[in-house]
């Protein structure tokens, strides 16, 4: 587990060899090829453009694939928790939340969770108000 409580301002996560090595190298590339390309015009430096461009692509992909299949994971387990903690009145409405409100929602303590959920609901809050809203923050350590 983390040494430093997660709380609002650090709860992001970074992959080191994603974030500082991957991506720059990637975009290095592109850069490096479109360069290639200006001063020295043919097939061969296209092919490198190209090859770069499709590395930025797959790049975005390989981040963007596990993360929306982690909102998934944490939509259900949402669902589930709000079916737990929730007077009837808003259980009934749990189908109502956005995605977006539910991924937030999972850093709310249980004894919070009604009185943000209704906020949520009656004041359309955004995923950022719901996190600004919690006074007492359940971490997320596995987030990706």
């Amino acid at each position: 587990m983390e040494k430093t409580p997660q709380n609002k301002s650090n709860h992001r996560r970074t992959d080191p060899a994603y974030h500082f090595f991957l991506l720059p190298a990637v975009l290095l590339f592109l850069v490096w090829s479109v360069i290639h390309l200006v001063r020295h015009p043919g097939h061969v430096p296209m092919v490198f453009v190209g090859l770069a461009i499709i590395l930025m692509v797959m790049s975005a992909k390989l981040r963007s694939y596990p993360l929306k299949v982690q909102d998934r994971v944490i939509r259900l387990e949402e669902q589930l928790r709000l079916s737990r903690l929730l007077p009837e009145a808003l259980r009934v409405r749990i189908s109502e939340l956005t995605e977006s409100q539910l991924i937030a929602l999972r850093f709310a303590s249980d004894a919070e969770v009604p009185g943000l959920v209704e906020r949520a609901l009656n004041e359309r809050l955004d995923r950022k108000q719901i996190k600004a809203a919690i006074q007492n923050w359940r971490p997320d350590y596995w987030r990706v």
